[in-house]
């Protein structure tokens, strides 16, 4: 791959993501039916220069506003939201260097990623009693250096990674984050990934074996929680701008399918309605599915200007707030997805539900993406904020 054009701010940014969105929604359907993986379109996505937008200004990078990268997310997911879910762990980790990181590890990770070099993740695990229940361990080596052992599973873009950071626990059972070569002795990445939505993303497993890893490229990732903190609200924005994206995704395409595909219902027709985008019925659902999509961009929008708000000023109340207008994004942004991407076949009928179409898709990446994590406790956490001023805990995932 040639040098990565360089962003150059915000602006330029949004218009690559919305360029290179256009460019994946052509052939969308097509990879998911068939599960092609987007082996190209990620070196595309790294010659834009997008994955590189995070990098702190004095490194090279451009440094956009959180909003601007959610906006970027956003645009990509509207087009494939396999695709635009590969990246999201990639800029939480971006992410955990620029607060955990050595001035050293800094420069050496910013220069790969302002390379086109892609981070994945292994971080989840299955089987155990809990989802942060990580039993991944970093022995540390007398000389210094350390060894990784373990099994990870939903590891998205780890297939397509350059390189892969590996939560695990040291000797102490502190969390760290291990940023492994993915040619690494003992490492293994499975494309085992059989989910009915997100197909493209390859979130298989990851077996690690003994793996070498150099003193240098461990980060101590449990530092980030001793104090206020966004990692878990930046995370849970880049879910919610998918979330958001499928839904306009789903709309979108059933906008089209109703202007170019659907009859009129007869009974419309007796009353004098000539077309289905005439029938008072369709517009009604319609206009409320927009209003659905627009609540979830608005959210998404504040949310994203309230971790920015956070990030200038950092203290215990102002990433409280960024968390919970997060938290409220992405439980209206989930809902709106799954719903949009089931009402695309109520508002287009029976034609729309031809496998050979693939406009299921929608809500097969809509229901898979939104099972992350449980919307019902980020409305917990919402209400307790706002009922009794209780500040959302920090365990990564708010």
């Amino acid at each position: 791959m040639s040098a990565p054009a360089v962003i150059g701010g915000d602006g330029e940014a949004l218009a690559a993501a919305a360029e290179l969105a256009a460019d994946f929604r052509k052939g969308a359907a097509e990879r998911d039916a068939v599960r092609r993986l987007p082996y190209a379109e990620l070196e595309r996505l790294s010659a834009s220069g997008l994955l590189a937008v995070t990098v702190p200004a004095e490194f090279g990078g451009a440094d956009v506003r959180t909003e601007t990268l959610a906006e970027m997310f956003r645009l990509l997911a509207s087009a494939d939201a396999s695709l635009a879910q590969i990246p999201q762990s990639h800029f939480v980790y971006v992410g955990v260097l620029r607060r955990q990181g050595t001035r050293e590890q800094q420069e050496f990770f910013f220069g790969e990623v302002l390379r086109g070099k892609r981070f994945g993740n292994a971080q989840s695990e299955a089987g155990t009693s809990h989802v942060q229940d990580i039993r991944t361990r970093l022995a540390r080596r007398p000389e210094g250096s350390y060894v990784l052992d373990g099994v990870k599973h939903y590891s998205t873009g780890a297939l397509f990674a350059d390189w892969i950071p590996v939560l695990a626990r040291a000797d102490d059972d502190n969390l760290h984050v291990a940023y492994v070569p993915s040619d690494a002795p003992g490492l293994t990445v499975l494309d085992d990934w059989d989910g009915m939505g997100q197909r493209t993303t390859a979130s298989g497993t990851v077996r690690l074996q003994s793996v070498p890893v150099p003193a240098d490229r461990v980060v101590p990732h449990h530092l980030t929680f001793q104090g206020p903190q966004l990692h878990g609200a930046v995370a849970q924005l880049l879910h919610a701008a998918i979330d958001a994206g499928i839904a306009h995704g789903a709309l979108a395409e059933a906008v089209d399918f109703v202007r170019t595909k659907s009859r009129p219902w007869f009974e419309s027709v007796a009353e004098g309605h000539e077309s289905a985008t005439e029938d008072p019925l369709l517009i009604q659902r319609f206009g409320e599915l927009a209003i659905r999509v627009r609540a979830a961009d608005a959210l998404l929008s504040t949310a994203a200007r309230s971790v920015d708000a956070a990030r200038a000023e950092l203290t215990d109340d102002s990433a409280a707030a960024a968390s919970i207008a997060v938290a409220a994004a992405k439980v209206t942004a989930a809902e709106a997805a799954v719903d949009v991407g089931s009402a695309l076949f109520e508002v287009s009928g029976t034609r729309s539900a031809l496998d050979s179409l693939g406009l299921h898709r929608h809500w097969r990446d809509a229901r898979t993406h939104t099972l992350h994590d449980p919307a019902r406790w980020k409305v917990q956490h919402i209400g307790r904020y706002v009922l009794n001023g209780t500040q959302p805990p920090r365990h990564g995932l708010l």
